[in-house]
């Protein structure tokens, strides 16, 4: 509801041109070769700051001009000092000086500026992707993020996109000024000795060429250390979530062991890629500089025959260690082209997946909670003549409660997707309210119904920030009222912080029982129409699933409630129960016309007060 206000707030921060974060996502999919053409995206995010980035330029070569005047009017001041002395001589002296204080003097604050220029462009483009990268990520379906290790987003997020950044920045504060320092040093020489320019220009082709020997080299290397990457920050993420099993199974040392494997691969391509630049830049330094020796020695012949005066060696020996100095760092910028170059195409991987959510037109403001499944099936993309669910119908009346239960692997969770709208049918339709789901706008669906999933999902933060997550302005009594349903207050009393209380990481200052109700509050202030309990109490000790029972009893009133249940027990009172078999629904009844059919659901019910007798004799 907020989504109008941050719309307009965006466009008045526009006008008044103040920083926001820039919408770069259009960059990524207008193109759907990006992973092939990544030189595209720069020249897209070119064109939008190409206003700010000549006028940088600009200052740039105002800045920067001693370097090209201090030269040119040290050789005058030489050949002055060369020639028989006479009156007009200190008075030239004189005006040279303050030619040169002054152009030193000036780079103060236009330095200022350039870098106030840049930095502002180079920080919004960071945001901006960064912003994209995100955006595409909360759009993307819930099966790619199954597919895709976080591990990998999260390099793919802070490592590749600075690398990106690291490489834009040598382009404009490096590459494209040093190019600019080439053309001017050039255009000096060619105003003052043709000759020498030509001589200059044999330093492009041999750095070149230096460049082509170990262009292939540095791509392949990057490639393979950026990979591995990515393995390493898989495996870490992977790490800490199987922390506590580690160290229930003292298995801290293989785990390290298993570890540091992973971080010698990455570190020993990593120092080949370090060497391979290493070798790459002192071979261009070495190159370059027995060219500047060759030069000194040409300039000095020519001065000797009396082609150029004395004070133009100094000239040229300057211009040619500007125009060395800049073509070693156009040169030395290949590894951090390439470097970048691959980080595009990483970060393209994601922006230019075709797996998204699909996003139905019709946006509805309100529902009454009826939904039917119409011969509905569902398989995976990867093996999609293996059916999860097969030929699945059901109608079920707003308000009403249904209870899904069935073996591991028969379906359960997978008919909650489609129901949440993170699977979409293979076959067969969902209706909702006789709307076909396919036509809907999922985001407005979705404010009208919550999810309790098994484990409970918390962030660091209070309990009330875990309440109200995503809502702005909650009235007091909406609170106080979803605390009741999900029977928190007996424990949030206690605290001496009460609802302010920090849940710790995860929520591990809290017991799996507080943390559940938690989440059932989170669902339940939302007041959706339609509650999804995914085996919300299977995970829960007695106590607890008794706490947590009372709030689901309470809960599922006046709104259309899925319970996908473990213990049987918990769905006494629903009004249907839907027994599941191998994707196929195989029973449908009440609890007492199940128990007296003495089917599936009853062999389940008896299986379950067995193992539960087995663990009450254990606990005793």
């Amino acid at each position: 509801m907020n989504a109008a206000p941050d719309a307009t707030n965006a466009k008045h921060k526009r006008h008044r041109g103040e920083n926001i974060v820039p919408d770069y996502e259009h960059l990524f999919t207008e193109d759907k070769r990006a992973p092939k053409h990544k030189s595209g995206i720069l020249y897209k995010l070119y064109k939008l700051n190409q206003k700010k980035l000549l006028l940088a330029q600009l200052m740039y070569i105002i800045k920067a001009s001693p370097v090209w005047i201090m030269p040119v009017v040290t050789a005058k001041i030489i050949n002055i000092a060369s020639r028989p002395y006479d009156s007009s001589t200190l008075f030239t002296i004189g005006i040279y000086t303050a030619v040169l204080v002054i152009v030193l003097l000036q780079n103060v604050p236009t330095h200022v500026i350039y870098a106030k220029m840049i930095n502002t462009v180079m920080r919004k483009i960071n945001a901006g992707l960064k912003s994209a990268l995100v955006r595409k990520l909360q759009r993307l379906s819930i099966t790619y993020h199954k597919e895709i290790e976080s591990g990998k987003i999260q390099s793919k997020f802070l490592r590749d996109i600075e690398s990106i950044d690291g490489m834009i920045r040598n382009i404009v504060i490096t590459l494209v000024p040093a190019i600019i320092g080439v053309l001017i040093s050039v255009g000096i020489s060619t105003f003052n000795a043709p000759v020498m320019t030509l001589f200059f220009l044999a330093i492009v082709p041999v750095n070149i060429t230096v460049a082509k020997l170990f262009g292939k080299r540095i791509k392949a290397e990057n490639r393979e250390f950026r990979l591995e990457n990515e393995i390493v920050s898989a495996k870490f993420t992977s790490m800490l979530s199987l922390l506590p099993v580690t160290k229930a199974h003292g298995l801290e040392k293989r785990e390290i062991q298993t570890f540091d494997n992973e971080v010698e691969k990455l570190t020993q391509k990593g120092l080949k890629v370090d060497n391979t630049n290493a070798y790459f830049g002192s071979w261009s330094w070495v190159i370059s500089n027995i060219i500047s020796v060759i030069c000194l020695i040409f300039s000095t012949f020519l001065a000797i025959k009396g082609v150029i005066n004395v004070g133009d060696i100094v000239l040229y020996q300057s211009l040619f260690a500007s125009i060395n100095g800049n073509v070693l760092a156009i040169i030395n910028s290949y590894p951090s082209l390439v470097t970048g170059f691959e980080a595009i195409s990483s970060v393209s991987e994601v922006m230019v997946s075709d797996d998204m959510e699909p996003i139905g037109v019709k946006k509805i403001s309100r529902i009454m909670g009826n939904i039917a499944f119409n011969n509905v099936s569902y398989s995976y993309p990867d093996d999609p003549d293996s059916y999860v669910i097969s030929n699945f119908s059901l109608d079920v009346k707003a308000g009403e409660c249904i209870a899904v239960v069935g073996k591991s692997g028969s379906g359960k969770s997978t008919i909650m997707n489609m129901i949440i709208g993170f699977l979409k049918p293979t076959e067969g339709n969902i209706y909702i309210d006789g709307i076909n789901m396919a036509d809907l706008n999922l985001t407005a669906y979705r404010r009208h119904i919550s999810v309790v999933p098994q484990n409970s999902i918390l962030f660091p933060g209070t309990i009330r920030e875990n309440i109200t997550y995503g809502l702005q302005s909650i009235p007091k009594e909406k609170l106080e009222n979803a605390l009741e349903l999900a029977n928190l207050n007996e424990f949030i009393n206690e605290l001496p912080q009460g609802l302010d209380t920090p849940v710790g990481e995860a929520g591990g200052k809290l017991s799996g029982g507080q943390r559940q109700r938690i989440t059932i509050a989170r669902a339940l202030i939302r007041n959706p129409k339609i509650l999804i309990l995914d085996e919300a109490t299977s995970a829960l000790d007695n106590l607890s699933e008794f706490y947590v029972q009372q709030a689901i009893e309470k809960s599922k009133k006046g709104r259309t409630t899925f319970i996908v249940a473990h213990r049987l027990s918990t769905i006494r009172n629903a009004d249907r129960i839907v027994v599941m078999d191998s994707g196929r629904i195989a029973e449908v009844g009440t609890y007492d016309e199940l128990m007296a059919k003495q089917g599936i659901f009853y062999e389940m019910k008896m299986l379950n007060e067995m193992k539960l007798s087995e663990e009450a004799e254990k606990s005793n």
